[in-house]
């Protein structure tokens, strides 16, 4: 989704809506993560004394496997961002979006900030007891013998 900021990055008090998606086939080459439904996006952009912010959250579900039981689970999630959106920078600071020819790729950043954010670890609960190292029973579904 690429947004053009010529306006925004120009007149103060200019703003602009967003809501779209990235679709699942976009999603589909990101190792580790399986999206069972497309990132909604929705936010605004807005240009206040000069400075540009982007501002938004985004919508998706992951159907994956649990660390811990190896059950596989869907989950949703919903983060929200806010960046400051620049022409250029002359430092190496990745706190700004650089607007490269006048526009950003809302999708790429959207995906990037998401990924960053999602859990290490993936469980189907908070207390999954996952599987006996012995015989490989769940034991969110039963007990063994083995570890006494």
């Amino acid at each position: 989704m690429i947004i053009n900021l010529k306006q925004l990055l120009n007149i103060v008090g200019e703003s602009k809506d967003i809501d779209g998606f990235v679709t699942k086939e976009e999603l589909a080459d990101i190792r580790g993560c399986n999206f069972s439904s497309p990132v909604h996006i929705k936010g605004r952009i807005f240009n206040r004394a000069g400075v540009v912010h982007l501002n938004f959250s985004v919508d998706f579900t992951l159907f994956m496997p649990c660390d811990r039981c190896m059950k596989e689970f869907e989950r949703d999630y919903h983060f929200d961002f806010e960046h400051i959106v620049v022409h250029s920078s002359s430092s190496d600071n990745d706190e700004y979006i650089i607007a490269e020819g006048e526009s950003i790729d809302l999708s790429e950043i959207a995906v990037t900030d998401l990924l960053l954010q999602l859990p290490s670890k993936y469980l189907c609960q908070d207390d999954c007891k996952g599987l006996c190292m012995v015989c490989g029973c769940d034991l969110n579904e039963s007990e063994c013998d083995c570890l006494k």
